[in-house]
């Protein structure tokens, strides 16, 4: 028998959602949630309206940050089913953020049965327009009142969805980059692994420069040599060769295991493309654009899927890739995983459960 206790609740309706739904403006009536402590872990399974929780001031994730959270989606298939996308690998990752954060982890197989009954109560709001989806924000905050700093003794594990069009207003016309040469996101052996919002928190300073100098994202470079190339912005990054070799930056403990990534690293070599993983100097690529050895750069991640890079600035010298436009690999690559993602073309990779 299932843990989780289903209440009945208000629904509105009918859902009208705007046009222009933006990404995580909008949100679903239910939520899912569960507590932990110490002595009875996991437990008071509930699905059940949208709430505000109300937390004491001295609460510890507010002291000392011990935070995560994860995010996948679901899409609306040709046949009208719900497809989710590697639901059970963002929970596998939401588990090694917990561990890094010294966080109790949650069990696998009730997260996942969470995540399916809560879709399937809510799947009237999944938006039909495309490029649209359901976006699954899994979080986990801890609640002890304390001001130690210490792993909590009280944790609240929640799941909320928001139905969300692509990540950028661009849609797929590429974005701009401002290199940072003074910030760093994340070194080795720190968080940057780890979905915890302090990564993300530590990155808006440099972002808010970005866009006052008319860019849309900030390409991280490593803590230690400022040279060798992280993410860009919430996303891995990949470099096309001679239109037909793909590069990402190697998993270093700074850099997020990203699930979009690893699809793309399987699905690349059926495309016909090479996927390799290495450091990647800053300059090198600079070198490779110019000589035109790199012919597209993109972005990868769960909001945007693959994000075109239309320009990078570097120390006062603005460079452009491909003419500023979107290249072939990344609408190729785009195109075969948003079709499996929305059931157009058959899923060879088990990646797909539907509801």
């Amino acid at each position: 028998m299932s843990k989780i206790k289903i209440e009945k609740i208000e629904e509105t309706s009918p859902i009208q959602l705007p046009d222009q739904l933006g990404f995580g403006k909008i949100f679903t009536d239910r939520m899912f949630s569960q507590n932990f402590n110490r002595e009875s872990g996991w437990h008071n399974q509930l699905i059940g309206h949208k709430r505000n929780f109300e937390l004491p001031p001295s609460c510890t994730v507010f002291h000392n940050g011990q935070m995560i959270f994860d995010g996948t989606k679901a899409y609306k298939a040709k046949d009208g089913k719900i497809n989710l996308f590697r639901t059970k690998e963002n929970i596998q990752r939401f588990n090694l953020s917990a561990k890094r954060m010294g966080m109790p982890e949650v069990d696998s197989a009730l997260h996942f049965e969470a995540i399916k009954k809560l879709v399937d109560l809510e799947k009237k709001w999944v938006p039909n327009t495309a490029g649209s989806a359901l976006y699954i924000r899994p979080v986990m905050i801890a609640t002890e009142p304390t001001l130690e700093v210490r792993a909590s003794d009280q944790y609240l594990h929640y799941i909320i969805l928001s139905p969300v069009a692509p990540y950028f207003d661009s849609g797929f016309n590429p974005i701009s980059v401002h290199v940072a040469d003074k910030f760093v996101r994340s070194t080795p052996g720190g968080t940057g692994e780890a979905k915890t919002p302090g990564n993300y928190a530590g990155s808006i300073a440099a972002t808010e420069t970005a866009l006052k100098k008319g860019y849309q994202q900030v390409l991280w470079l490593d803590a230690l040599h400022r040279e060798y190339i992280d993410e860009v912005g919430a996303m891995n990054i990949a470099f096309v060769e001679r239109g037909q070799h793909i590069v990402t930056p190697e998993l270093n403990g700074a850099i997020l295991h990203g699930i979009t990534r690893d699809s793309i690293k399987t699905l690349a070599p059926k495309l016909g493309y090479r996927f390799s993983e290495k450091k990647i100097s800053i300059y090198e690529v600079i070198e490779k654009i110019k000589s035109e050895e790199i012919t597209e750069i993109f972005g990868m991640g769960t909001g945007a899927v693959v994000a075109p890079i239309g320009k990078l600035f570097y120390k006062n010298q603005e460079i452009e890739i491909n003419n500023g436009i979107s290249g072939k690999v990344a609408k190729t690559i785009y195109n075969s995983l948003t079709a499996i993602q929305y059931g157009i073309e058959k899923d060879p990779f088990n990646w797909i459960y539907t509801i």
